[in-house]
């Protein structure tokens, strides 16, 4: 999670992304979560941030290898490297 005095990254500024739909849902999850940090450490701001922070990335490396598979399918290469994987999948059964 990137942090600077003035302010904290959710949703697309904070999960590079390939363009899924996604975005709108982690920003909602991204700003619930800041929310129940912030409410967990009223007092301590940075103790607030670092759990909010720890959050985030679990949540990230969850849903990255969606990214994947998507940038298959919409990539300038997006018919051959469809090809090769559904022809390498029929040939491994």
């Amino acid at each position: 999670m990137k942090r600077c005095r003035i302010g904290t990254l959710v949703g697309d500024a904070a999960h590079p992304r390939a363009p899924n739909g996604e975005g709108a849902n982690l920003a909602m999850q991204d700003a619930a979560q800041l929310g129940r940090a912030l409410a967990a450490y009223p007092d301590d701001m940075e103790a607030a941030l670092t759990a909010f922070g720890q959050d985030l990335f679990a949540r990230a490396v969850a849903v990255e290898a969606d990214d994947g598979m998507y940038s298959l399918m919409i990539d300038g290469q997006a018919p051959h490297s469809t090809l090769a994987l559904m022809t390498h999948a029929g040939a491994v059964r």
